[in-house]
């Protein structure tokens, strides 16, 4: 903070008590300081999606992951690095593609062979940071069995695992709640089902009708999550169960991916209609200063 000098008072103090003299002058009070400045959010990295139709993602800033081993959660389908399930589509947006595949199909998933495709991007090992605003403008795909989500894991999952790297979802959908997001926190004492978190509820309409915006503000002690900057949960310290351990204070990773099938989503069924797109015009990265 910048501090405003005051100007010196010239205080008369004249003890003429008894002898009739004048009263010594008042001094004028002094002014009050500006009240301090809120911090600034200052960006920090981004990623706009800006290149030619069918382009793969910037190598710089995303890798993808492969597999389809459930990813712990028994999903259904096989994440591909190819454009067929992630590219640019020329417009300023990143584009994943969920699809169901033929049933002979050479790649194999957890349960035999996979029957869909989809793509799993993340930053490790290009871009963490610890503390910050974490945003990106999305319209998620829409179907039974279909999970979208934008969200972060600690750096240091591949030493200590998971959740004592910690895991901060800062959107979560299930195709089965068109109109509901979900973010949550895992760490140790309060991961899967067990996660400190909250729902945001649209009044009438799906989020595979439009674009929203989500974001997380993530500060020591705290994390904020917002929908289109209106804020439905926080959590604290305090919310942590007994014995649970604050693991946020640490970098992290991002993560963009569509799963298919899961504990949670359930399968797709006969309503569900593939491809499916997730459409994600930007990532960026705020911190305060």
């Amino acid at each position: 903070m910048r501090h405003r000098r005051l100007p010196a008072l010239a205080i008369l103090a004249v003890t003429l008590a008894g002898c009739g003299g004048a009263p010594p002058e008042t001094s004028a009070p002094a002014p009050t300081p500006p009240a301090p400045q809120p911090a600034t959010w200052t960006l920090v990295w981004s990623d706009e999606f800006d290149g030619a139709a069918g382009a793969p993602v910037d190598g710089t800033k995303w890798v993808a992951d492969t597999g389809g081993g459930g990813w712990g959660n028994r999903e259904r389908e096989y994440y591909t690095p190819g454009i067929e399930n992630a590219a640019l589509d020329g417009a300023g947006h990143l584009v994943i593609t969920a699809r169901a595949e033929r049933a002979d199909a050479p790649r194999q998933c957890w349960y035999g062979v996979c029957r869909y495709t989809s793509a799993r991007m993340e930053t490790r090992g290009r871009f963490e940071a610890t503390y910050g605003r974490f945003e990106a403008r999305i319209r998620i795909p829409r179907g039974q069995g279909l999970w979208p989500a934008f969200w972060m894991l600690g750096s240091n999952i591949g030493e200590v695992g998971w959740p004592a790297s910690g895991e901060i979802d800062v959107m979560e959908n299930i195709g089965r709640e068109p109109g509901i997001v979900h973010g949550t926190m895992h760490g140790p004492g309060y991961s899967g089902g067990g996660g400190i978190g909250g729902s945001y509820a649209l009044a009438t309409a799906a989020f595979a009708d439009d674009y929203h915006v989500f974001a997380v503000e993530w500060t020591p002690g705290q994390v904020r999550w917002l929908v289109d900057d209106r804020e439905y949960r926080r959590a604290t310290l305090a919310d942590l169960p007994a014995g649970g351990t604050w693991v946020f204070d640490r970098p992290f990773f991002l993560l963009l991916n569509v799963a298919v099938g899961g504990a949670w989503p359930g399968d797709p069924d006969s309503t569900t209609v593939f491809p499916q797109q997730m459409l994600v015009d930007y990532v960026r990265v705020y911190q305060q200063h």
